[in-house]
Parts: C-alpha cells; structure tokens; sequence
C-alpha cells in the first residue's frame, strides 16, 4: 500500500486543520524538520498542500515547496491554489512529480482536460473534497451542488486516471476513514487509483481500505502526533511489498 504523510503548509509554517476549519489550526514541527525525518526514515512518498494557494485561489507558499523539493527525494504530491497551466507548468519544471487539481475540477473541467493532454495523465490527479455528500471548493469554505460519484465520473471521462479523495467530516477526526464512500467510488470506477484521506489512524483503517479495494492512503495527523511512527510506516510500506504480515505495537 502506498502511503502519504501529508504536511500542510499555512503563512508557510506546518499545521493541522481539524475538519478543514481554518478556525481550529494547530501548528507542528516546521516543514524541513518533518520533510528531513521523512526522509531519514526512508518514506517514499509525500502529501503537500498549499493552503493558503485554496483559500486565495493562487499559489502562496512556493518559496517553501521549492525547499522541500530540494530536501528530498521522495515522490510528491501538490494542491492547493493550482488553477492554470502556467502554474501547472511551473511547479512540474520544479520537480513536483503529481499535480493535485481540485477547485477547478468544479469550476473549470475543461481545464483538467488540457492539463492531462499537456502533461500526462501521471503528472494529473484531481482531489474530491466531500462534505455531507458533495463536493467542496475553495479550501473547502464553499460546497457545490455536485456529488462524489457524479464528478469522479466525469473526471474519468476527462482522462483523470488518480483521485485523491477526502472526507472533511473525517479530517483531522482519527477516527477512520469513510470507507463506505471510498468503497462505492471503487465500485463506480474500479480502473482508477484512489487515494483515500481523511481519518486514516490505524492499521485496522488500512486493511479495511485494503479490503475495499483503495491501495494508497494520506497519512495527515496520525503521523505527526506519533499515533503513526515513522518507522511503522515505513514498514508498512516494505511489508506491504513483500506481501508480508505486520503489526502495529
């Protein structure tokens, strides 16, 4: 199973959202500490989000994503403010392996089709933001009209082959993931690659993912709090590969 642990990036610094209210931050470690024990604990993939880039609709903390890039060699991923091909462009060039488009998947859907045909439906992956059954735009301050399953299969159609799904109820909670959610939209679209967030906090969260088909996981407080240490994820991961069994102390 591919895991995530996702550092969120606000005025620069590390910090947790419980449920995406940006009323209700917590600060953690800063960026390149937690980024340099990721790596030192050989973590293979990364979660970035800009989320002062969602909330004002453009790109904010560059500066310190660019020195993230720099300070590992871990696969990353990035959302958070990425509304145009120039910015798409930009961060690709920096080395950023997988783009995260959400808002815009909304707004602009033609804009996911040219991205994917410019880019590479590898280099294109489009977060659903569900909240009580639709989907939130906007660093999740605003809620649309559509549902989960009517945009992941438009997002198909449009040749988006990875999601990144979230439940915002879920976020921050470490109470499970929204398996039943996930679940379905494996049922939906069986051939993409979803990627479950939201809750994810034990190993019981990963083999029910597993058991519902989603093969790759965010890991956002879990982590940082110590609930998920750094080498059980790396284990995991290992393990995982070699189709062995693992236990959590």
């Amino acid at each position: 199973m591919q895991l995530y642990p996702a550092i969120d990036l606000l005025a620069g610094q590390s910090v947790r959202l419980t449920q995406g209210d940006y009323r209700q931050v917590s600060l953690t470690a800063a960026p390149l500490i937690q980024v340099k024990n990721l790596t030192a604990a050989g973590l293979k993939h990364l979660h970035l989000v800009d989320l002062d880039g969602a909330r004002s609709q453009q790109p904010v903390n560059q500066a310190v994503i660019s020195t993230i890039r720099q300070h590992t060699p871990a696969f990353i991923e990035l959302g958070g403010g990425i509304r145009t091909l120039t910015i798409m462009d930009h961060y690709l060039n920096a080395g950023i392996d997988r783009l995260i488009l959400g808002s815009v998947a909304v707004t602009t859907p033609e804009l996911v089709t040219q991205a994917v045909q410019k880019f590479g439906a590898d280099k294109i992956a489009v977060g659903i933001d569900a909240r009580a059954g639709k989907v939130a735009t906007d660093g999740w301050l605003t809620t649309s009209t559509q549902s989960p399953t009517h945009l992941i299969q438009a997002m198909v159609r449009r040749g988006v082959t990875t999601f990144i799904v979230t439940d915002i109820g879920r976020d921050g909670m470490m109470k499970g993931p929204n398996v039943a959610l996930l679940a379905m939209l494996h049922q939906t679209v069986p051939n993409v690659n979803i990627v479950a967030s939201g809750g994810v906090h034990t190993l019981a969260d990963l083999t029910a993912l597993q058991t519902a088909g989603i093969q790759a996981a965010v890991i956002g407080k879990a982590w940082q709090t110590g609930s998920f240490p750094l080498n059980k994820l790396k284990e995991l991961e290992d393990n995982d590969a070699d189709k062995t069994h693992y236990s959590m102390p």
